[in-house]
């Protein structure tokens, strides 16, 4: 049975590690507030660069749809799609299952999708986030680029960088298919792990499918929807990664302070169970002493 000193011991690490916990959970709430904020901010503009995008294509002419980025190159046949991964994590942990979950969702996809790309070499993973970095370096897959520390002062370059690079990889052939995978933030408890398509931006093999059933606009584009386009589709790219790290960092924010904040209760639970268990000890001492005593003036008496 531990001895009371070693039960106060536990009880004064556990209270200094409550306070730690509550310390953390009120700095991840501050900048879950500033994360939201910039993430909320971000999503209209985003949907509407989308929607806007879509339009532009109604009018497209033939020479906009060869555009490498909307469908990509047309593979040789019989030969394999190549897919760069862009994994979104955080550089930090203490976040629960926020990296954990994200990183099983990846797997999981690359089980179903791209086993066989994986096999034959012709899948490769972009990382964000040191988390994400450390697991797909030490489980054997090609990292082909790790972008670390970017979240403790996340700006709009970032996404330009991540952007540009992918883009030079896609349009140079090296790459098929790029994808990001991220947390989605939903809320301050739910993160959703996501995957979405980067490039080509269209599926299919022809703009009119892609196009089906949507309404064509009547607009008078000045200057043409080629040079339109040729501004607006890196701008949409761009855009898309920049709401991607926005929601990956306000999902890990959340998911870090919901995290804090369960330590702390479980802290204080423990807390609550080691004073009892000092008070039974305590209490059985005391017993014991008063025993011992009695005992003693008994055997006087009896003397």
């Amino acid at each position: 049975m531990a001895t009371l000193r070693e039960i106060r011991r536990r009880i004064v690490g556990v209270k200094a590690t409550s306070k730690i916990t509550q310390a953390m959970k009120m700095v991840a709430a501050a900048k879950l507030r500033r994360a939201q904020d910039a993430m909320i901010s971000a999503r209209p503009y985003a949907k509407a660069l989308d929607a806007l995008l879509k339009d532009l294509l109604t009018a497209a002419t033939k020479e906009i749809a060869k555009s490498p980025l909307l469908f990509g190159r047309k593979l040789p046949e019989g030969e394999q799609e190549r897919v760069l991964l862009i994994v979104v994590t955080s550089d930090r942990g203490l976040a629960g299952a926020f990296n954990a979950n994200l990183i099983r969702f990846t797997e999981n996809r690359i089980n179903e999708l791209y086993a066989s790309h994986k096999r034959n070499g012709r899948l490769s993973v972009i990382t964000v986030g040191r988390r994400g970095t450390d697991y797909f370096t030490k489980h054997g897959y090609d990292v082909i680029e790790r972008y670390v520390g970017l979240f403790s002062k996340l700006q709009f370059e970032t996404a330009e960088q991540l952007v540009n690079r992918a883009t030079e990889l896609f349009s140079n052939g090296e790459y098929d298919r790029v994808e990001v995978v991220y947390n989605e933030f939903k809320s301050v408890m739910t993160q959703r792990q996501t995957a979405e398509r980067l490039l080509p931006i269209l599926e299919g093999s022809s703009l009119e499918e892609q196009l089906k059933g949507r309404a064509s606009l009547d607009y008078i584009y000045e200057p043409s929807p080629a040079d339109i386009l040729e501004v607006l589709v890196p701008r949409h790219l761009r855009t898309q990664v920049w709401k991607t790290l926005l929601e990956s960092n306000a999902a890990e924010q959340g998911a870090r302070m919901s995290a804090m904040d369960s330590a702390t209760k479980n802290a204080k639970d423990l807390i609550n169970a080691l004073q009892l268990k000092y008070n039974k000890a305590r209490q059985a001492a005391i017993t014991k002493e008063i025993l011992e005593i009695v005992g003693g003036a008994e055997a006087l008496a009896k003397g």
